[in-house]
């Protein structure tokens, strides 16, 4: 059975990324080799927080749900999983 991830990144300068996929370290392979527009040469990026899904569309649910988050929300949500 296939897993799905929702992900948040985080680089140097402290700046998250959010996305979601089937493939996690590809993704972030990916991420840090500068082939994704969003996050190039902005990295490297590194894995703060990710959940698995069982649906592709779970997954990108909660993406969205996390992309309107405020900042402080997420931080808290990636220091109580510490």
């Amino acid at each position: 059975m296939e897993k799905y991830y929702t992900y948040i990144l985080q680089n140097p300068g402290k700046k998250f990324y959010i996305g979601q996929t089937n493939n996690l370290s590809k993704r972030v392979l990916r991420h840090n080799t500068n082939t994704v527009k969003s996050t190039k040469n902005r990295g490297p990026w590194t894995i703060v927080h990710f959940e698995t899904y069982s649906t592709r569309a779970n997954a990108m649910k909660r993406e969205k749900q996390l992309k309107h988050w405020r900042r402080e929300l997420i931080i808290n949500l990636i220091t109580s999983n510490m």
